[in-house]
């Protein structure tokens, strides 16, 4: 799977996490402050997650102190589910229930295994066919179709 990783800050964690997912067999490509500074999370999270929605990478995976900022800006971006994940049930749920497309991690609070379990439950979990899960992911994308200004 081709998966895109961004950050604000480079620190170990977000390499961590590129090593972990090659050694899925994932296909990596890194932005932000991977690849140079500066690299200010709103720019880092829009720049994956339009890359994410035009279908360039099947998944994103987003990073900065907090994980909050990074997750909010990626949503801005049409077809973008991005969601902050602390655990990996959390994980597990966000691809499940809301079919997340964007991973958000906080620097700060996220241990290295923890990450690990984070990758390995949201890389195992699939979107839920349920009719009623369906329905409340077709109800979002029609209230992004719809422009309020």
């Amino acid at each position: 799977m081709k998966i895109a990783v961004g950050t604000d800050l480079n620190e170990p964690l977000a390499r961590t996490v590129v090593e972990e997912l090659k050694k899925m067999g994932h296909e990596v490509t890194v932005f932000g402050a991977l690849v140079a500074t500066p690299a200010p999370w709103p720019k880092v999270a829009v720049e994956v997650a339009q890359r994410v929605a035009a279908g360039a990478f099947e998944q994103g995976v987003l990073f900065c102190w907090t994980g909050t900022g990074i997750s909010l800006a990626a949503n801005k971006v049409k077809g973008i589910r991005a969601a902050l994940c602390s655990d990996a049930e959390t994980a597990a749920g966000a691809r499940k229930w809301n079919d997340a497309n964007v991973l958000a991690m906080s620097l700060r609070s996220t241990s290295g295994q923890v990450a690990k379990e984070i990758l390995a439950a949201w890389f195992a979990t699939e979107p839920s066919d349920d009719p009623e899960d369906v329905v409340c992911l077709e109800y979002l994308e029609r209230v992004e179709e719809e422009k309020f200004r």
